[in-house]
């Protein structure tokens, strides 16, 4: 599998606060990526790192060859890298084709409204949620606002796409067309980087994962491998689940 994005040392500190500590990492193309620990292990702040959103404290991001680690969010989409958000806020007043059509502006340069409305109208079609295309995103469920979010993401043209949290909040039933959606999209080929606590959807769908805990990477293999490494267990999967895990294996 070949190289997409390699971090060397990222870290990051807010004030006092060591919120990532030389996290090195490299994720191939075309793999799907779980990244899993406790509460407050560092997760969204990597994700806000490599996109742009906070600068890294040290260390440097590769993507494609390339040093990205000082670029702005604008300039991480506009060269393949997309996410969605922990906490969904669309843009309420507008439609929901209109919210993902601005994502498709945003991110691609050269293409004009009337391009950029036909591909959010596929991505739609795709999360399906063709049929509210004209509905205001605030009249949308919690699932169908999630979906809008994947939309949007979708809408960007990523390369390497990083789903946080994509899963919270749902039912059994909507957990399961996520994961759905999520096989397909890794079967057109963007790399996948999914921040998750549901271990079921981590299991199921990652082929790696690797494991945050106070800030540092503390595992990184397989699945099986993960679960059973006392590191993991202790920190964040408990001997319960580990133990379940391994037997089912």
């Amino acid at each position: 599998m070949t190289e997409l994005m390699k971090l060397d040392a990222v870290s990051r500190r807010f004030g006092g606060l060591q919120a990532l500590q030389d996290v090195s990492l490299t994720i191939g193309r075309g793999e799907v990526l779980g990244l899993i620990g406790p509460n407050g292990a560092g997760k969204t702040t990597l994700v806000n790192v490599i996109t742009g959103v906070h600068r890294a404290s040290g260390g440097t991001v590769i993507f494609e060859g390339r040093d990205i680690t000082r670029l702005r969010p604008y300039q991480t989409a506009r060269i393949g890298i997309a996410r969605t958000f922990q906490v969904v806020q669309p843009f309420p007043e507008l439609s929901v084709l209109d919210n993902v059509s601005a994502a498709a502006l945003f991110s691609n340069t050269g293409v004009g409204v009337r391009e950029a409305t036909r591909f959010a109208r596929e991505q739609l079609q795709f999360v399906g949620l063709a049929a509210m295309a004209d509905k205001p995103a605030s009249s949308l469920t919690l699932a169908m606002r999630k979906r809008l979010e994947l939309a949007k993401a979708l809408a960007m043209k990523p390369k390497l796409l990083f789903l946080d949290e994509v899963n919270a909040g749902l039912n059994s039933a909507e957990v399961e067309q996520a994961m759905n959606l999520i096989r397909q999209i890794a079967g057109g080929g963007v790399t996948i980087v999914l921040i998750e606590h549901l271990m079921k959807v981590v299991m199921s769908v990652c082929s790696r994962i690797v494991v945050l805990h106070n800030g540092a990477l503390i595992a990184d293999g397989t699945p099986s491998e993960v679960v059973a490494d006392h590191h993991v267990v202790e920190a964040y999967l408990g001997k319960k689940y580990a133990q379940t895990a391994t037997a089912g294996a």
